[in-house]
């Protein structure tokens, strides 16, 4: 765990809030609860996903290095944020945030190789599973996971668009692979989501 001495706070904050903009960057965060969404705007306005960060994981690693940021953080549920001061960190620390820096080049990997090597329908399955494992889900009392998420939601994720993501949606759902309603989505059958993702 970080050391103490290297925390100049820890914020809380409420879904859809802002917590970082593009620009000049000075702190680290790690995301103490909740679900944190890191996006930016193409030149259209559309936004993309590039990816989602869990608790126990960090964003703003640019300031490590002085360099600009060029995305937006924001929390997607109510989430606590650690704000933590690189100048104070120690060998210790820094073996942590590298760490951590490898394994988001790994899924940086991934998710590249599934937008530009996967089907949509691949990417929409992927997407779910990993979504399965955040703040934004919840487990029913019939043991089925239910994932709140809207299809624009999902749609700047994989690199799509609401009206495509909905038709498959909407092929999933007649396949009974899962249900969907207003923004939310049930795993039905998770076993055929992690077949189709690998398709």
């Amino acid at each position: 765990m970080l050391l103490e001495k290297t925390f100049v706070d820890s914020v809380t904050y409420r879904p859809g809030a802002v917590i970082l903009y593009p620009g000049k960057s000075d702190m680290l965060y790690r995301v103490q609860s909740g679900l944190v969404r890191i996006h930016t705007m193409d030149d259209e306005g559309n936004g993309l996903t590039l990816r989602y960060v869990k608790p126990g994981e960090f964003f703003g690693e640019e300031s490590l290095t002085g360099l600009e940021r060029s995305y937006f953080a924001e929390a997607v549920t109510d989430s606590t944020v650690d704000v933590i001061n690189p100048a104070l960190m120690n060998a210790e620390d820094n073996l942590e945030v590298t760490t951590h820096l490898v394994k988001m080049l790994d899924r940086a990997y991934e998710s590249i190789y599934r937008l530009v090597g996967k089907r949509l329908r691949s990417r929409i399955a992927a997407e779910l599973l990993e979504l399965a494992d955040t703040a934004l889900a919840t487990k029913q009392a019939s043991g089925e996971t239910m994932i709140y998420a809207t299809h624009d939601e999902l749609a700047a994720a994989v690199g799509s668009v609401r009206e495509t993501v909905t038709k498959v949606v909407g092929e999933l759902s007649r396949e009974g692979v899962i249900s969907a309603g207003y923004g939310k989505i049930t795993l039905r059958d998770p076993s055929a989501l992690k077949r189709i993702a690998a398709e």
